[in-house]
């Protein structure tokens, strides 16, 4: 029998890294191991980054600022809330753009109130003569000569005289501000039966009047 043979001798492992002589730097990661011009590269690549990300989103709140404005234009005063004519105590015109004083007689005459009260700011606006079957006909000069004279004036009136409804004829564009003066003068039932303006132009500027007004209305004279 021959000699017991020792363990089995474990195989080579791989060869160890060469060890750089004293004075070379040992080897880096990338990021480490990157030149200035790299790392200025690399920053002003991340730099352009960011600025594109914040025009984005600046385009982005942008887009839904416009798209907000868009559709609060056509809410207020393209499409604002309007009503159909009934059986009330007064019919009031606020002075304004055409058409309006045509439709407070047409209803008048079909016998929607007892009472016409037209606003006439200046003698040069119309007013109708008193001669409407079973209508007393009212022409009035609001103070101030602005809605919130005419809303005031009709708060005043509707004390005094017991209406508790009125139909209010105004533009379409101005419903929404014509309610808001409204509602700080008067508590009682208020339908707004508009005119549309007759064109395009007219639409374009009495919106743009309309934005104004109604700030105006919301922020400086929150009051009757």
């Amino acid at each position: 029998m021959g000699p017991t043979s020792g363990p089995a001798a474990a195989p080579p492992g791989p060869p160890a890294p060469p060890v750089p002589p004293p004075g070379q730097p040992r080897d880096q990661g990338p990021s480490q191991g990157r030149g200035p011009d790299e790392r200025a590269t690399a920053t002003a690549d991340a730099a352009l980054r960011r600025r594109l990300r914040r025009r984005r989103l600046l385009r982005s709140a942008v887009g839904l600022a416009v798209v907000a404005f868009v559709l609060a234009t056509a809410r207020l005063f393209v499409f604002p809330q309007q009503d159909r004519p009934a059986k009330v105590d007064a019919i009031v015109m606020f002075a304004g753009s055409p058409g309006r004083l045509e439709l407070a007689v047409s209803l008048a005459r079909a016998g929607y109130a007892p009472v016409l009260a037209v606003s006439q700011p200046t003698p040069q606006d119309a007013c109708p003569p008193d001669t409407i079957p079973g209508v007393k006909v009212i022409c009035f000069a609001p103070h101030p000569l602005t809605t919130q004279g005419e809303a005031r004036w009709t708060g005043q009136a509707a004390a005094e005289r017991g209406w508790r409804s009125i139909i209010v004829i105004t533009s379409t564009p101005q419903d929404t501000r014509a309610r808001l003066r409204l509602s700080r003068c008067y508590d009682g039932d208020v339908r707004i039966v508009p005119v549309d303006p007759s064109t395009r132009a007219d639409w374009a500027y009495m919106v743009t009047y309309e934005w104004a007004a109604t700030i105006k209305a919301l922020v400086l004279q929150r009051d009757c």
